[in-house]
């Protein structure tokens, strides 16, 4: 199974930008959620690696980046990770609401920003129901509601799926997102 060290920094980064790019209004979860698996699977598919590398749960609703989760929910976890004393955001009920504290997006490539835009702009266009039978699709079905694999993300037409598996199988855990 392919697996990778979950980059912190830059989930920070991408939430906090999701969250700045709303204001004043809060972002619910599964917005946020659904959009990192849209940048997440985009950015494995065309660059051969994930931004995040969360491990991602097949929920009723869609995938979950797990640690992204966690992080949103205060996990003080990643704090230490992070060497913050807190998350630039709180959570109320489902609905996340940024502080006016600006994004530092340094930590995101330009291929990673990149993907990020189109995934959050994917997410907030859709309705709940439109998010969730988007993510349905057959990586979260094989996953029959446990953890997806990275390798059923790789789209089975993409003409690169081989070579990615190959180097991805070789050094996916060693790897610096």
């Amino acid at each position: 199974m392919i697996r990778f060290r979950f980059a912190p920094a830059k989930a920070r980064a991408a939430v906090q930008w999701m969250l700045h790019e709303a204001r004043p209004d809060p972002l619910d979860l599964h917005t946020i959620l659904k959009a990192c698996y849209f940048a997440d699977k985009e950015h494995l598919n065309r660059w051969g690696r994930p931004i995040f590398g969360a491990r991602y749960r097949a929920m009723r609703y869609g995938p979950v980046p797990v640690e992204i989760y966690e992080m949103l929910k205060g996990e003080p976890y990643w704090l230490a990770e992070l060497a913050a004393e807190r998350y630039p955001w709180s959570l109320n009920g489902y609905r996340v609401k940024g502080e006016n504290e600006p994004p530092d997006l340094d930590a995101l490539s330009e291929t990673d920003f990149e993907e990020l835009e189109r995934g959050f702009d994917r997410a907030r266009r859709m309705t709940f129901d439109q998010r969730t039978a988007a993510t349905h699709g057959p990586d979260w079905q094989k996953a029959q509601l446990g953890w997806m694999r990275y390798e059923d993300m790789i789209e089975p037409d993409n003409p690169r799926r081989a070579e990615i598996l190959e180097t991805l199988e070789e050094i996916s855990f060693r790897m610096v997102l």
